[in-house]
């Protein structure tokens, strides 16, 4: 599978139960990333696409169980390092300021024998500057 996670600074995705921030032209690029595939996301994540058109989209609170090699998962509040081992790629987008926050990504990339592979800095919609990072083994 493939793990898509937003993180600030310190790698914090929540704080208090809510996402830090979120960014209309980041779910498009979601959106687009995965749209040969299944992206994947709980109940909570599927709230931020609740007006985009994704057929692709599958909502359910196992995704991380039900991903199949090749397909994306989009992780707002739920650990991930219990899944690392049938992660093929990791891309995290980083909102490139430091938030509160008290749930993080728990993967240590780059580390554990990830690879930064590409960069990419893109303009949001609610942030000046997003970096896309892709880390594979």
């Amino acid at each position: 599978m493939i793990i898509i996670a937003a993180v600030d600074d310190r790698n914090g995705m929540m704080f208090n139960r809510r996402r830090q921030s979120q960014d209309r032209v980041l779910r498009q690029r979601i959106l687009d990333l995965s749209s040969s595939s299944r992206l994947w996301v709980n109940h909570y994540t599927q709230k931020q696409f609740a007006d985009a058109d994704a057929p692709h989209l599958n909502v359910d609170e196992s995704f991380l169980s039900e991903a199949t090699p090749g397909e994306y998962c989009f992780v707002e509040n739920v650990p991930v390092a219990p899944y690392e081992k049938w992660v093929e790629k990791i891309i995290l987008f980083k909102w490139n300021r430091k938030y509160p926050g008290d749930q993080f990504f728990d993967i240590d990339v780059p580390g554990n024998g990830w690879c930064l592979e590409s960069t990419e800095d893109f303009p949001g919609s609610s942030h000046e500057k997003i970096t896309m990072e892709v880390y594979t083994r």
